[in-house]
């Protein structure tokens, strides 16, 4: 057993490792970016290191000063989390190099199926039916538009190392593939450090999904649950379940045995989910996730198992704790999860809303769970991703869990940035979801956001005196914690820069030519040149944010008459970017 794990991630995932090491007597060491220094993860850490920089690859992505960081703290083991480095064999590899455990899959593993196209292949070798689809990387537009032409539009270009909707682009005819393409390789480089993209056919109204399954090293392989997770938005998901719901008689069962089959292909060990998407009665592998998910707890609360325990006993080389039929026994209930993303939903934009939590109040009660990455007063940056934390609730059906979730969701509160509860309610107390008639295209298709609104709350005002507060010393990029009491600071956080008349058309919803930044980010692309023509609804400019790519658009026709940023500028929200005359 592991004495001392680093966690190479952040928010809530680095907590949710750090609890369960904490419950086994681990000890455990945190890693955080110049923008991370005094996050929850680092926080809840026995040691905390610091990487540099403000972006993940400055920060998260970069492999040498984790590594450094592995060797000064005697960290004896590795839990990647999700996202970031979770799916590299390369990290993975060097890992297992240096003689510290990885808990996570062999290398070997990860090469085959977190490479989207070779998984594809694996799970042909399974048994399991793929998406029509390309089994090789594309690499440039015209292989693209010749599979559209072959196979029919519209089409998704897929970042072959991603995942949850990253680098995802959804096209519907040749003339939007080079843009789509373009964009798909700069949020997988992005989020994943990797571009390589394939193509497949974009089913009409699918259902996904999931199975949640852990190997051990001797060979053992069980299937958890199966989740689904249709509930989505942006090919990102809102809301999951556990076990899916309303599928045919032995489809669950076929899916479980499809899923431990294209493991077993690869010698897949530790925590892994395999994808489907499920349409008319048949399913189709998707890929396959070569690490733990975010929507792991409704199989956790559904079954009782500690998965991230089950990853640390795996790693260290224990059998499973529990046969087939033992974790089929144990299953009861329905457990819905619910993501609280600081975005605004409204109008159904789901327009990212980075900034910092006033209050962060969390439901209780039986059933409830909630695991987060941020507490009061923490702040949501731009240039990470905006998951605040996740509502777990359970029930003894699914009806249920659905109103209990509506209950803990009612009770939650969130002031200084906007979140996606309000189109969470919307979903949870729709006709559509109750009775399964939803899609992954529902959401942004079918469901009407038109009249959610997400205000954002004033916070209360500190009180004076004096107060114990916590500062941080770096001693040689290590960090330490030190408590004092000093008078409470009166000053106040300066607004960000917004023209009068930007903040008048804002309130009043009158279009004044002003194209003005929704929210904080980076400039990616400017689409138009001072003296063009526009319509309004054009695109004018890409606007990144949580490494997700927005296009602004003019909101009235007429000429540019002046552009104020570049690519690579980064902005504020309100800042005027493009002025129509």
């Amino acid at each position: 057993m592991p004495k001392k794990i680093l966690i190479a991630n952040r928010g809530e995932i680095a907590v949710r490792v750090i609890r369960t090491a904490r419950e086994m007597g681990i000890a455990t060491v945190a890693v955080y970016s110049d923008l991370d220094r005094n996050a929850l993860h680092v926080r809840l850490a026995d040691e905390s290191y610091a990487l540099g920089g403000e972006t993940a690859a400055q920060s998260y992505l970069n492999t040498e000063a984790i590594l450094d960081v592995i060797r000064r703290s005697g960290a004896d083991a590795v839990h990647p989390g999700y996202g970031f480095f979770s799916e590299n064999a390369d990290f993975a590899q060097a890992i297992t190099d240096m003689g510290v455990a990885f808990i996570g899959p062999p290398p070997a593993a990860i090469v085959e199926m977190g490479d989207k196209v070779s998984s594809r292949k694996a799970a042909l070798r399974g048994g399991a039916p793929i998406v029509p689809g390309t089994t090789e990387f594309v690499h440039s537009a015209d292989e693209i538009i010749e599979f559209g032409k072959s196979n029919g539009w519209p089409l998704a270009i897929k970042a072959a190392f991603g995942g949850g909707g990253r680098g995802m682009k959804v096209v519907k005819d040749a003339a939007s593939v080079q843009e789509a393409m373009d964009s798909a390789k700069r949020e997988s480089k992005a989020f994943f450090g990797r571009d390589e993209i394939y193509v497949e056919r974009y089913l009409t109204w699918p259902r996904h999904v999931e199975v949640q399954l852990v190997g051990d090293k001797h060979g053992n392989v069980v299937w958890v649950s199966t989740r689904d997770c249709s509930a989505q938005r942006r090919h990102q998901k809102l809301i999951e379940e556990a076990p899916a719901p309303a599928l045919p008689d032995g489809i669950e069962e076929a899916m479980g045995e499809a899923a431990v089959k294209a493991a077993r292909a690869v010698g897949y060990y530790n925590a892994g989910t395999v994808e489907f998407i499920y349409q008319d009665g048949e399913f189709f592998f998707l890929e396959m996730n070569t690490r733990l998910q975010v929507e792991h707890p409704v199989s956790e609360v559904i079954t009782g198992i500690d998965l991230v325990e089950w990853q640390i006993r795996v790693a260290d080389g224990e059998h499973l704790p529990m046969t087939q039929a033992e974790v089929a026994a144990a299953r009861h209930g329905h457990a819905i999860e619910i993501r609280i993303n600081a975005e605004n939903p409204a109008g159904g934009k789901f327009l990212p809303s980075p900034g910092t939590i006033g209050t962060l109040k969390t439901p209780d009660g039986f059933g409830v769970r909630f695991d987060g990455g941020y507490e009061s007063g923490d702040t949501i940056s731009q240039y990470y991703d905006n998951l605040v934390g996740k509502l777990i609730v359970w029930g003894k059906d699914r009806p249920s869990a659905i109103a209990r979730t509506i209950r803990a969701l009612e009770e939650m509160k969130v002031d200084g940035v906007h979140t996606t509860i309000p189109a969470d309610l919307a979903i949870l107390r729709h006709p559509d979801f109750s009775a399964m008639q939803h899609s992954t295209k529902w959401v942004e298709e079918r469901l009407d956001l038109s009249g959610v609104s997400s205000q954002i709350s004033a916070s209360e005002p500190p009180s004076a005196g004096l107060v114990e507060k916590s500062t941080t010393v770096e001693v040689n990029g290590k960090r330490f914690d030190v408590r004092v009491w000093v008078p409470e600071s009166a000053g106040t956080t300066a607004s960000p820069r917004r023209s009068t008349r930007a903040s008048a058309a804002a309130s009043s919803g009158v279009a004044t030519g002003d194209v003005v930044a929704p929210m904080q980010g980076t400039i990616v692309k400017v689409l138009v040149t001072v003296g063009q023509e526009v319509k309004a609804g054009d695109a004018v400019m890409v606007l990144e944010a949580m490494k997700m790519e927005n296009q602004l658009q003019a909101d009235k026709s007429g000429t540019v008459s002046a552009i104020k940023v570049k690519a690579g500028d980064k902005v504020g929200s309100g800042d005027v970017l493009v002025v129509i005359s």
